[in-house]
């Protein structure tokens, strides 16, 4: 919801590590990204960005506009997997395309050009999301790729996929899903992701091994502080004077 760049200097004051970005759900452009992205590398503050798909087009733009770290939705096997890594990598390990330089860079033409991309490939960071059965039986596969630097599940699509959305049984399916992909990232020494509904949940999955922790979002908290201060002048007690 808050698109203003002000908006992150504010979540690291408030003591937060990170701040993620969905362009998959929201109608954000990637204009707005570009600046986002310049804020966060100036503050030193890990902006992630979900972008609308996990292709070629969509990472190329987003890593070519100074975005580091990538949240990517419905990655469906490990073939798609391997494409991602492909696409945000330089060579030996993937063909990412070569621009000019820009933001990604700062703009900096100093070094080689091997000693610019061998930078590049370290500060990109890849999250992908498990959002289907099929993807869990390339689970291990995906894994184990180099480049793929974090796992997690989306819990909504997941849920519907495996037809519990909104049944008695969803939190508890989920949670065995989620149980897999924190196991399969400590085989593979991957980091576990996990989006948590409170900062309690947060804590009782940080004690089973998940290190990059999400919770809530701008919209869900606005809605909340300004539902408060509603039914909080809704007790007021007019005046009898």
């Amino acid at each position: 919801m808050v698109h203003n760049p002000g908006i992150l200097p504010l979540m690291k004051s408030a003591g937060l590590d990170f701040a993620r970005l969905d362009m998959e759900h929201t109608g954000v452009s990637i204009e707005t990204v570009a600046t986002l992205a310049l804020v966060a590398r100036s503050i030193n503050f890990p902006l992630a960005v979900r972008p609308p798909v996990a292709n070629r087009e969509w990472i190329t733009r987003l890593l070519d506009i100074g975005v580091w770290n990538l949240h990517c939705p419905q990655v469906e096997s490990a073939a798609h997997a391997r494409e991602i890594v492909q696409a945000s990598r330089f060579s030996p390990l993937g063909l990412r395309g070569h621009g000019y330089p820009g933001p990604a860079t700062d703009f900096d033409i100093g070094g080689s050009v091997a000693e610019r991309r061998t930078f590049a490939n370290a500060q990109v960071f890849v999250t992908v999301m498990f959002e289907t059965a099929a993807a869990f039986e390339d689970l291990e596969e995906i894994a184990a790729l180099e480049g793929i630097d974090a796992l997690t599940i989306g819990p909504a699509d997941l849920a519907q996929d495996l037809g519990v959305f909104g049944q008695p049984s969803q939190n508890t399916v989920l949670a065995e899903k989620q149980e897999l992909i924190l196991a399969a990232a400590k085989r593979h020494g991957k980091v576990g992701a996990v989006l948590c509904a409170t900062p309690g949940e947060a804590g009782l999955w940080r004690d089973k091994g998940a290190l990059l922790l999400a919770c809530s979002s701008d919209a869900m908290i606005l809605q909340q502080g300004f539902s408060r201060i509603a039914d909080e002048f809704g007790r007021v007690q007019p005046s009898q004077e």
